[in-house]
Order: C-alpha cells, then sequence, then structure tokens
C-alpha cells in the first residue's frame, strides 16, 4: 500500500496550492480519502475528507470556502485545492485511507505561507 503525496511548497499568503495524493496497493474506490494537517507544536487535525465515489465531502471550519477536496478513481488519486492561503496554514498535510477493516497514511508533504 503506498500514498504519495506531492504539490506541497512555500507560498504568500493570499495564494494557492494544490495537493495530490497517488493511491495504490489497495481498491482505491471503496476507500473515503482524507486530508490531515499537523503544524509544529500542534496535534493533528482533519482538514478535508471526501466519501469513496466522492458525493459527500466534509471540511474543517477553518478551511471552508477556501480548500476544496475532490478525487479521480481512474487514476487513483485525491486532491486538494487551497487558496486563499494563510500564514495559519502552515503544516505537514497527509494523505489519509480509510476504509471499513484498514486506515492507510501517506509520508505527507510541508505546506509553508510565509508573509
Amino acid at each position: 500500500v503506498q500514498l504519495v503525496e506531492s504539490g506541497g511548497g512555500l507560498v504568500e499568503p493570499g495564494g494557492s496550492l494544490r495537493l495530490s495524493c497517488a493511491a495504490s496497493g489497495f481498491t482505491f474506490s471503496y476507500y473515503a480519502m482524507n486530508w490531515h494537517r499537523q503544524a509544529p507544536g500542534k496535534e493533528r487535525e482533519l482538514v478535508a475528507g471526501i466519501s469513496s465515489v466522492g458525493g459527500i465531502t466534509n471540511y474543517a471550519d477553518s478551511v471552508k470556502g477556501r480548500f476544496t477536496i475532490s478525487r479521480d478513481n481512474a487514476k487513483n488519486t485525491v486532491f486538494l485545492q487551497m487558496n486563499s492561503l494563510k500564514p495559519e496554514d502552515t503544516a505537514v498535510y497527509y494523505c489519509v485511507a480509510r476504509g471499513r477493516a484498514y486506515v492507510y497514511w501517506g509520508q505527507g508533504t510541508q505546506v509553508t505561507v510565509f508573509s
């Protein structure tokens, strides 16, 4: 099983980034997918989630209206479009696959919003 995140980097406040997570080794379409993040000195938090077929999404209040989660089951990939980024969005972002019996985590990608 592999979850490989990409797309992180440095961006100025107000900027945008698009994170991708490529999945392999399991039946991607059976799993709900989440993005979590962890900032230095803080607990890991759920940022956004999407159901297995993409019909249901949910977001942390802190990112509603700015972030959009989506998935392409044909490409086994989940995305997180992040707009209007703020310094408080700085964190390591993790892709998570949640099935009925198993939960898989990616290695994370760093997002840094600096002014």
